[in-house]
C-alpha cells in the first residue's frame, strides 16, 4: 500500500468546502529525473505537474505539495528552497497577510502572480533562521501555453533562470518569487519593524 492509497480520516480538518491544507515543500535538485523517479516511488504515485526542470507531486496523505527544481549546485545554498501551506481560498491568504502584517514580521506580498506553472495569490514570511515560508492559494492550474513563463513553442523564457520564476536573494538567501506577466520583475523584500 503507498502513502497515496491511505484513506484520509482528517476530515474534521477539512474547510467547508472538504479542502483540507496542505504543507508545500520546495527542493533543489540537481537532477530532476532522478529526483522525480525517488519521489514517485517513495509516495508510489506520479507527479502532478511535469515541466522542463520541474515536477510537483500533490499527495492526499499526508497532505503535502512537494516542488523540485534543477538548480547546479551552488556554494552555500542547500536543498530547501522554501517551505508553505496551500489553503483553499484567497480569503485564507488575506487573513494570513493581515495577521503577519499586524505581527510585524518580515514578509513580502505576491498578489495574483504566476509562478511554479500556476496563478496564484500568496503572501511570504521569513523566520528568524532565514526559512522562507508561503501562504498560497491556486487560482488557475496553467498548462505550458497560459504560462508566463514559458514561450508560446514551449520553450522557457523565464527572466530569472528557475523553473518557477523565483530567485534567492543574494545578500539574505531568502527566495523570491516574480511579480507574473510577461516581463517578470522581482518582488522586493521588505522588513517591517
Amino acid at each position: 500500500m503507498s502513502i497515496t492509497d491511505t484513506v484520509n480520516t482528517a476530515t474534521a480538518d477539512a474547510g467547508p468546502s472538504g479542502f483540507i491544507p496542505k504543507t508545500h515543500v520546495s527542493l533543489n535538485v540537481r537532477d530532476i529525473e532522478r529526483s522525480v523517479a525517488f519521489y514517485q516511488a517513495f509516495f508510489g504515485a506520479a507527479p502532478h505537474k511535469r515541466r522542463p526542470g520541474y515536477a510537483n507531486f500533490d499527495i492526499a496523505l499526508p497532505p503535502l505539495k512537494l516542488a523540485l527544481q534543477e538548480h547546479a549546485p551552488t556554494r552555500g545554498v542547500g536543498s530547501l528552497s522554501h517551505l508553505g501551506i496551500l489553503v483553499a481560498t484567497a480569503e485564507e491568504v488575506q487573513e494570513t497577510r493581515e495577521r503577519l502584517e499586524a505581527s510585524r514580521l518580515v514578509s513580502f506580498d505576491e498578489g495574483d502572480t504566476v509562478c511554479c506553472y500556476a496563478r496564484q495569490d500568496k503572501v511570504w514570511a521569513t523566520d528568524p533562521d532565514g526559512n522562507s515560508w508561503e501562504v498560497y492559494v491556486l487560482l488557475d492550474e496553467m498548462d505550458d501555453h497560459d504560462d508566463d513563463h514559458f514561450a508560446h513553442d514551449g520553450t522557457e523564457a523565464s527572466a530569472s533562470g528557475t523553473a518557477c520564476g523565483c530567485a534567492t536573494d543574494a545578500e539574505t538567501g531568502a527566495t523570491v518569487c516574480c511579480g507574473g506577466g510577461s516581463n517578470p520583475a522581482l518582488i522586493t523584500l521588505t522588513t517591517k519593524r
